[in-house]
């Protein structure tokens, strides 16, 4: 079973209860770029005071909650994720489109 979330702090929860953060890349789409999504997680060395790197993964940048909201909504997004208590804290989820 899935559930599919939009609420902010759903969102959040859901995410930062499996070590998950907010990530986006700007990517060129004929002559505009568009905004692509992603969920990073395992990635808590972003987040340790000694990283003096630029906050990004395989083109991916680490950005606020706010603006990774901003752009979800944006994008007319919402989030699917398994509300199947024996997936443990497994990060299984998929971007869809807002009802």
């Amino acid at each position: 079973m899935s559930q599919t979330l939009t609420d902010r702090d759903a969102i959040r929860q859901w995410a930062i209860a499996r070590g998950g953060n907010p990530v986006l890349m700007e990517v060129p789409d004929g002559s505009r770029s568009r905004t692509v999504l992603q969920l990073s997680f395992g990635q808590d060395s972003l987040n340790a005071d000694g990283n003096e790197g630029p906050d990004r993964i395989g083109g991916f940048e680490l950005v606020s909650w706010e603006d990774w909201f901003a752009a979800l909504e944006a994008n007319k997004l919402a989030l699917m994720v398994s509300d199947d208590p024996a997936g443990g804290n497994e990060a299984e989820f998929s971007f869809v489109e807002r009802a």
